[in-house]
């Protein structure tokens, strides 16, 4: 016997679209979305404003605000270099000295001005007499080889998109080889290996919609464009204010009957008029007939600053530069400084620089150090990036005297050796300027140095040869004229002779008795 299936109701669907909700709903009073209400028409569209390079350069060109949008960060992240790390302090300045001669961080600047901007940008690593379509090899850099950077935005090279990194890493899938193109003046149409080419990449997009832009970014324009017009349009707009801010009005009775018959009539009111603005100053006079009547109106601009503020402060939040950085003023308030804004905002900097800087900049110094050594970097190279929020000299000074004042402590109270003492005041050199030229050779020796005397004097004297062995008496035991015995009991003193004093063993004349020779001691 079968037990009948209840079939489940289905729900048919009529064709076409459906507005689908998941929030409260009031039809009645038409509140939520999906209502009939004004709130429920907002939606967004696309808007690729990275794509249109025309309207992203006349903005850049036009409007300060957007050049500083994409020039600030660049600025502040290339502004203060970094400090390079070698054994010998000369190494490190001379590979200063090449970054500034041939403006590597310049150029740097400009590659992640134009990636903010754009969506995406290069800097192609010079090297004189290699071909740019091998891959680079930093030991085959001859000296004096390296000719700094090329700068180009993503619209000035095309990617091999056909020909993609297929070995695992970070640049995997990745263009092979970048061709600059021919529109590009002054440069000449080469092929460049992905090896020599320093990719910066704007905002991050999804991968579907990546794949739309080429591979490139995001400008970082396009998700504050309408915020970026609201402000330009609310300033703009203010500006056209002032000019409405002082308005007179003249009263004049039959002002109509004679502007229609544009006689006489019209040209004596008009004559009137200019004779008013001549004579209406100070001192003048403002002549009306009996029946005229003359008002002044004034504009009040009250209220109009709180909606400029509002404008920075999203546009602030949207660009995610602070307003101390962003438009140059400090913040209103009491005791408000903006300190905390602009050190959160250098954190900020410092991890775009560690995520997007540090890879590019370890391959430019080891093919910097071919150049300008001769040779490969040690195994200890290393670089940190210099702290955006810098200190006054006055502040320099007082950390460096307490970090030296401790470590001159400690090492006198023998708690850090003199090796340790130097390695502290090297560490301290990244933030007082001081110390740097401590060497790892100066540490080797401070290391080597022997004690100071008296630094082991509490240290037990190592036994003898034949010490605690028992000496066979020569006749000069105590009792037969000679010296006790220096280890004897209390109790076993000998009795005190002419001019001895048997509780101090002296001579009565204040000297010490002499001690029994080493070979009569017992352990």
């Amino acid at each position: 016997m079968t037990t009948a299936v209840a079939k489940k109701p289905r729900i048919r669907v009529q064709a076409g679209s459906m507005p689908t909700t998941d929030s409260v709903q009031n039809f009645v009073a038409r509140v939520g979305l999906g209502t009939a209400n004004q709130a429920a028409g907002t939606s967004y569209g696309p808007s690729p404003i990275t794509r249109n390079r025309l309207q992203l350069e006349w903005a850049y060109r036009g409007s300060w605000i957007c050049r500083q949008i994409v020039d600030a960060p660049p600025e502040d992240m290339t502004r203060a270099g970094i400090d390079i790390e070698t054994k010998e302090p000369k190494d490190g300045q001379t590979l200063q000295k090449g970054l500034r001669k041939t403006a590597t961080w310049q150029k740097l600047r400009e590659a992640l001005q134009w990636s903010r901007l754009y969506g995406g940008g290069v800097a192609i690593i010079m090297i004189d007499g290699q071909d740019a379509a091998t891959p680079l090899r930093p030991e085959t850099v001859g000296k004096g080889a390296y000719k700094g950077l090329l700068p180009l935005d993503r619209w000035s090279v095309q990617p091999s998109m056909t020909d993609l990194i297929t070995d695992l890493g970070p640049s995997y899938g990745q263009p092979k080889f970048y061709s600059v193109t021919a529109s590009v003046m002054n440069i000449p149409r080469i092929k460049v290996h992905h090896s020599r080419v320093i990719r910066f990449e704007g905002e991050d997009l999804p991968v579907w919609q990546k794949m739309t832009e080429n591979g490139w970014g995001l400008s970082v324009l396009e998700p504050v464009w309408d915020r970026l017009t609201a402000f330009d349009s609310t300033t703009v707009g203010t500006g056209q204010l002032v000019y409405k801010a002082h308005l007179r009005t003249l009263r004049i009775d039959g002002l109509r009957e004679a502007l229609a018959t544009d006689g006489p009539a019209m040209k004596g009111i008009l004559k009137n008029i200019d004779m008013i603005r001549a004579l209406q100053t100070n001192e003048g006079l403002t002549l009306l007939d009996k029946s005229d009547e003359f008002q002044t109106h004034q504009y009040s601009f009250g209220g109009l600053s709180d909606v400029l503020v509002q404008f920075a402060q999203q546009l602030s939040g949207a660009a995610q530069i602070p307003l101390v950085r962003l438009f140059g003023q400090s913040p209103a308030g009491l005791n408000a400084t903006g300190d905390a804004d602009i050190r959160n905002y250098y954190d900020a900097c410092n991890s775009q620089q560690e995520n997007r800087m540090r890879t590019p900049l370890e391959t430019v110094l080891e093919v910097l150090h071919w150049s300008e050594l001769g040779r490969a970097p040690d195994d200890d190279f290393s670089f940190t990036f210099r702290p955006l929020w810098q200190m006054s000299d006055k502040e320099k000074v007082e950390i460096a005297k307490t970090v030296a004042d401790t470590v001159g402590t400690l090492e006198g109270a023998t708690i850090i050796s003199k090796a340790t003492a130097l390695r502290e005041l090297r560490q301290a050199s990244q933030a007082t300027g001081m110390f740097s030229s401590i060497t790892d050779k100066d540490i080797e020796d401070a290391e080597n140095e022997p004690p100071p005397p008296g630094e082991d004097d509490d240290l037990p004297e190592p036994p003898a040869p034949g010490e605690g062995d028992e000496v066979e008496p020569d006749g000069d035991e105590p009792g037969n004229g000679a010296e006790p015995d220096a280890g004897a009991a209390e109790g076993d003193k000998p009795e005190a002779g002419p001019g001895k004093d048997p509780d101090t063993d002296t001579d009565g004349t204040g000297g010490a008795k002499d001690a029994a020779p080493p070979s009569r001691r017992r352990r």
